[in-house]
């Protein structure tokens, strides 16, 4: 299976997105993949890395069709030597490991889909995380923040992406995401950049309420 072929491929479906979700954000969830696994022993790492450069590539958020994007992803796969089988599988972690995919029931995942989804994840953590956050909420001329609209308490996925404001994104999905983290190593990054983030946050209020 030829990974830069799958590499062009995803460059191509990302080119262009202003909402967080570019390539660059594939190439350091490539790279936060290959971290972990270089820490989880068994693992097929092919498989990983293959899902990890695709998991976007037949997102909502970037495709008009995600049954045509994904029929798309496949033949990418085959044109680079997956056989079926292991088609099967990339595409299976893809659809499974997805935010609004485990909102109602919690999707398993074999152990190459865990590595993957926690890569993910990570990526919405942080300082990355801060700036993506805002950068989609730009791109969909969200609210920054406004005292008078509380975070939800329990999102759906019918309500997932209705309007909010991008402060409440992360009281409403950001700061679960270290406790929803697969692996060990997933967890030990996603506690240490939530407190990133936290303190990004009350710094932010203080500074709106006009107490800094």
């Amino acid at each position: 299976m030829e990974l830069a072929q799958l590499t062009a491929f995803a460059q191509q479906v990302a080119a262009g997105d202003g909402s967080g979700h570019g390539f660059d954000h594939i190439t350091r969830v490539v790279a936060t993949a290959r971290r972990l696994c270089d820490l989880t022993p068994g693992v097929d790492r092919a498989v990983v890395l293959a899902a990890a450069t695709l998991h976007d590539t037949y997102d909502d958020k970037l495709v008009a069709s995600v049954p045509a994007a994904r029929a798309r992803t496949q033949a990418a796969l085959a044109a680079a030597g997956a056989n079926v089988a292991t088609q099967t599988e990339i595409l299976t972690i893809i659809d499974h490991m997805g935010f609004k995919a485990n909102l109602v029931h919690h999707q398993p995942l074999s152990l190459a889909g865990q590595l993957v989804q926690d890569a993910d994840r990570l990526d919405a953590l942080g300082a990355i995380g801060i700036a993506r956050s805002f950068q989609y909420g730009g791109a969909h001329a969200t609210a920054l923040y406004d005292p008078a609209i509380p975070p939800r308490q329990t999102l759906t996925a019918a309500t997932y992406r209705e309007d909010t404001t991008t402060l409440n994104h992360f009281e409403e999905k950001l700061f679960h995401l270290a406790d929803q983290m697969n692996t060990a190593a997933g967890r030990q990054l996603a506690t240490a950049r939530e407190q990133v983030m936290r303190e990004f946050v009350a710094e932010f209020k203080a500074e709106w309420a006009g107490l800094r």
